[in-house]
């Protein structure tokens, strides 16, 4: 799973936790949970997917770690967190209970989204200095800049940046780069292009942040052909 920047909240509707692995040789891997929170984060992670499952799940935009789990999104950062360390067991049961006994994909995105609507009056929602962040730097603004023009100190703006979306301005700009350059990644557009259109000082520079990220070169993600850009099947190591 390669990083998007963002963090997500799912809730798996089988018995079957996420089970996480530290490296391709990793066997046993580690359980996590059957509702959890993944993240922010700039780096990719290994899950299991040898069994077909069911699962109920949203992408959250900056904010959403006050709004709905009533925490900061840093301290989630960079690793899965079971929905029942946020919420109570019972929200939690009753959430997994009601998606179970809808009929429908559509009735259970109903429930899902009701559920979480519900939480948001509870707590402030984004902070106006980082949505202005957010959006210089979805314009392509040096960091610098935007983080300028908030009219916070560095110190103070990084501070209410990594609160709210997990990362500082400067890796969370890094990350969206990328997942951009996935983005583009259609069989037949050029690495070099990409890397042109999307600012990178040059080809070496592209490669170097693209395997940082995805673990793999862009040639070695190419190769593995993923049906989702964020979902790269990595083949089992040797017993």
């Amino acid at each position: 799973m390669l990083p998007t920047g963002r963090m997500h909240l799912v809730v798996r509707l089988g018995d079957d936790p996420l089970r996480l692995f530290q490296h391709d040789d990793d066997r046993a891997g580690q359980v996590v949970a059957t509702a959890l929170v993944g993240g922010a984060r700039a780096s990719y992670y290994v899950r299991e997917v040898s069994r077909p499952l069911c699962s109920v799940g949203a992408t959250l935009l900056p904010g959403a770690a006050f709004a709905l789990f009533g925490a900061r999104a840093d301290e989630l950062a960079a690793r899965h967190t079971p929905l029942e360390d946020l919420w109570s067991a019972r929200e939690v049961d009753v959430l997994r209970d009601r998606l179970a006994m809808a009929r429908s994909h559509a009735e259970r995105l109903d429930v899902f989204e009701t559920t979480l609507a519900a939480r948001l009056p509870r707590i402030h929602g984004l902070h106006p200095a980082v949505a202005h962040v957010l959006h210089d730097l979805r314009a392509f603004r040096p960091v610098h800049e935007a983080v300028q023009r908030s009219g916070y100190s560095h110190r103070a703006l990084i501070g209410l940046f990594a609160g709210a979306v997990g990362l500082t301005p400067k890796r969370y700009a890094r990350v969206r780069r990328f997942h951009g350059a996935l983005r583009r990644a259609v069989p037949d557009a050029s690495w070099a292009d990409i890397a042109a259109d999307l600012g990178y000082s040059d080809q070496a520079h592209f490669v170097r942040e693209f395997r940082e990220f995805a673990g793999v070169t862009p040639s070695g993600y190419r190769r593995a052909a993923p049906r989702f850009a964020h979902h790269v099947p990595v083949a089992p190591g040797p017993r």
